[in-house]
């Protein structure tokens, strides 16, 4: 129970290291911080492949999926962009980050999907409304965007899931092909 909460707790540190960094166009220092918790997490992990890979897709799903939301006009961040029209480098560690709470904080979402889509939905669009509010991101109609952020977060919550569920099933196969080698290489 305290990893747990230990887990969340730094995530929203974190949220809130990069939303204010990003808000007081000091991008960078968003960014080392969630880099600096994720690598802290990966270093911890019981399974440190399997996280690094989790965290390294969602940093891909987040880049994305942020990128079209600024594409489209329904988002703009005030710093941290490399490329025009495209998600800041702190949004892109922030999904990181998020990443992390998958298989501690999150993990009880792992096997739910329905659940973990409706959590999606609403704590998705209300991270970005909490960003608006502490001027991390600007929203241009709010109706559309927020209503795009609902949707997509509602498929990334259970996605995310799966992609881990997978990475784990992955991991067992593995160790399952290996003991059975290890004891036909003995019989």
């Amino acid at each position: 129970m305290k990893a747990i909460l230990i887990n969340a707790v730094v995530f929203q540190i974190g949220w809130l290291c990069c939303v204010l960094a990003g808000a007081n166009h000091v991008p960078w220092l968003g960014t080392l911080t969630a880099l600096l918790i994720v690598a802290l997490h990966i270093n911890q992990a019981r399974r440190p492949r399997n996280e690094l890979l989790l965290i390294l897709c969602a940093g891909i799903i987040g880049a994305v999926w942020d990128s079209l939301l600024v594409y489209a006009g329904w988002l703009q961040y005030p710093s941290g962009t490399l490329i025009d029209n495209t998600a800041p480098h702190w949004i892109v560690a922030m999904w990181m980050l998020f990443a992390t709470t998958l298989n501690v904080s999150l993990k009880w979402l792992k096997q739910r999907p329905l659940p973990a889509a409706a959590i999606g939905a609403v704590a998705g669009p209300a991270a970005y409304f909490a960003g608006y509010k502490l001027g991390g991101v600007q929203i241009a109609d709010f109706t559309t965007a927020l209503t795009a952020l609902a949707l997509g977060w509602a498929l990334f919550m259970p996605g995310l899931m799966a992609i881990s569920n997978r990475l784990d099933a992955r991991l067992e196969c593995r160790v399952a092909e290996s003991a059975t080698s290890g004891s036909h290489a003995r019989v």
